[in-house]
């Protein structure tokens, strides 16, 4: 079994900051990509920004600038730290890792459950 669990959503102003964290964990042999989707009410899931393995990293446009995406793949977690947020920031977040399993025979995509994130004066 594998699990992905995130942690750090929450309420904050427009213009404040949250840092969002992954962990993965279970029967892994080796994580590849990792990143972060969200969903608005309302709205179909999309992507926020990725991570590889050798920390090439990519983000949506809407979130340049002000997202930074980053891993410590000696503790298989993923990170997002969220500066200058706006209230079209809200959202729930999904961890999101490509991830071969122990014994598996090709990777596959698994997904945390979600935390949310308002943005709210």
């Amino acid at each position: 079994q594998v699990q992905l669990v995130e942690s750090g959503g929450g309420l904050v102003q427009p213009g404040g900051s949250l840092r969002l964290s992954c962990t993965a964990s279970g029967s892994i042999d080796t994580i590849n990509n990792m990143g972060w989707y969200r969903q608005a009410p309302g709205k179909e899931r999309e992507l926020v920004a990725t991570i590889s393995k050798s920390f090439s990293t990519n983000y949506a446009d809407s979130v340049k600038g002000r997202f930074t995406i980053s891993r410590d793949n000696a503790k298989n977690m993923v990170y997002l730290q969220m500066n200058s947020l706006k209230p079209e920031d809200t959202a729930v977040y999904y961890c999101y890792s490509h991830i071969l399993r122990r014994y598996g025979f090709v990777p596959l995509d698994y997904w945390g459950k979600g935390t949310l994130v308002t943005v709210s004066s």
